[in-house]
């Protein structure tokens, strides 16, 4: 009797639970071992729109040496499961949050032209933060943190209420398309988070050359009831002297872009404890 040539049912297949969340590959494998993990918070905090892409570029020799060597020691992840003593982690210096630090390089001159001022600079670009590192130990200074993650769970969940000196957010992502602009960093709920962590009186310093951002952060930072325009008439700063001109911001201006700066004082009284 020949074989029958119906086709069989195959096997069914498992079917993926509808709220499963299967994380990318570059979220899970540690490129260091010892060294920023790929995505230190986890899913222990919700998700949100995040107002930065992380980028996957090669890291370099010198750059992966530096993150080994150093990561333990100057280096630390975002994973909002504890506050950080500044205090001991600066050694009582006054300390203030860098948001975005691309690969380091004005960072670097800023802490080395300050060293009574640490600098805790935050960002997700594994070659910048190995970049970083590498420049502070060759410059010896001692004054600079690395921190990989998101920057709003530092602020919310790892740093205590009136404890930054100043925070920096120099040339963000200008997320120039309108149905992005709801990533932009620089909004009404990012500055009442920031204003809680800001000192009273501590600066936030910002900078774009992207026009349509500076005219937001303006409207926005203007329109808040607890920063004040250190501009006696309300507009932009010039370029502070401690604000190095970074090799990004003379390729924009070769280009005829105008960069604006905008310095904004936290106001009040100390807030209190959370």
């Amino acid at each position: 009797m020949s074989e029958s040539l119906t086709p069989q049912p195959s096997a069914p297949q498992p079917v993926p639970e509808a709220n499963s969340y299967v994380p990318p590959k570059w979220r899970t494998e540690p490129r260091f071992p010892d060294g920023p993990a790929p995505d230190p918070a986890g899913s222990h905090h919700e998700r949100r729109i995040r107002s930065f892409q992380p980028r996957r570029s090669r890291v370099t020799t010198g750059q992966g040496e530096a993150l080994k060597r150093l990561w333990g020691t100057w280096g630390l992840d975002i994973d909002g499961r504890s506050v950080i003593d500044l205090d001991e982690m600066f050694g009582g210096l006054p300390v203030v949050l860098e948001i975005g630090f691309g690969m380091g390089e004005a960072t670097a001159q800023m802490a080395a032209a300050d060293p009574s001022t640490g600098i805790l600079a935050a960002d997700v670009h594994t070659p910048g933060q190995g970049n970083l590192l590498a420049l502070a130990e060759r410059g010896g200074m001692t004054n600079v943190r690395v921190a990989n993650g998101d920057a709003i769970i530092l602020l919310r969940e790892m740093l205590p209420p009136d404890s930054l000196a100043g925070l920096r957010v120099y040339f963000p992502d200008p997320w120039p398309k309108a149905r992005h602009h709801k990533r932009r960093l620089i909004q009404p709920e990012f500055l009442d988070l920031a204003a809680t962590r800001l000192a009273p009186g501590a600066v936030l310093h910002c900078a774009t050359d992207w026009e349509p951002y500076a005219e937001q952060m303006l409207e926005v930072l203007t329109a808040h009831p607890l920063f004040e325009n250190t501009q006696a008439d309300g507009g932009y700063a010039p370029r502070p002297e401690f604000r190095p001109l970074t090799r990004f911001e003379g390729q924009g201006l070769d280009k005829g872009h105008v960069v604006h700066d905008l310095l904004f004082a936290r106001r009040g009284h100390a807030s209190p404890n959370e």
